[in-house]
């Protein structure tokens, strides 16, 4: 029996691992690691930042982008609708004449072109073209064109006092000037 207690103390247990010889060195090589991997961590969230604000950045501009587009389309239609207008004007004008000519009013041929001058009318309204108020206003570069100046008291300084031709705006631009006489 002897025997076979000295033949256990020499053997060393099944379970038990052989510890590493430098015990500092193994920490001191996970603590080198953690902190390559702390230093890829920075990088790559100063990169995803930098990525970020670039994002933000093209995302605005494409935005701005969209919003100019937008409104130099909207431009493009009502300068293009304003020229559509501007060559009608001059069929405006005779219609008007003609609707105002003093006569016979019960002449179906009269009848007719009022009926046509009232539709062109209605079609330049629904078109947001409105007639410049003139007679009577102070006279405005802006939206009137004068061609004659009169003397005359019963009108004030500078006062619309005829009316040659009706000017017509569009969404509050002057497409025709209100051709008019000034008095002084």
């Amino acid at each position: 029996m002897t025997q076979e207690n000295s033949d256990n103390k020499t053997q060393e247990p099944a379970g038990d691992v052989a510890e590493p010889e430098n015990r500092e060195e193994t920490s001191e090589e996970t603590f080198t690691l953690t902190r390559a991997q702390m230093d890829r961590m920075e990088e790559a969230a100063k990169e995803l930042e930098t990525l970020k604000d670039q994002f933000v950045r093209q995302a605005a501009e494409y935005d701005n982008y969209r919003k100019r587009t937008a409104r130099e389309k909207e431009t493009l239609w009502q300068d293009a609708k304003a020229d559509t207008v501007l060559k009608f004007l001059p069929v405006y004008d005779n219609l008007a004449r003609a609707a105002a000519v003093e006569g016979d009013d019960e002449n179906p041929h009269k009848q007719g072109l009022v009926k046509i001058f009232q539709q062109a009318q209605e079609i330049l309204k629904s078109s947001g073209v409105t007639e410049i108020d003139a007679l009577g206003q102070t006279f405005d570069p802006e939206k009137h064109n004068a061609v004659n100046h009169i003397d005359d008291e019963q009108y004030g300084e500078n006062e619309v006092s005829q009316v040659f031709q009706p000017g017509f705006m569009m969404n509050g631009k002057v497409i025709r000037h209100a051709v008019v006489q000034v008095a002084n």
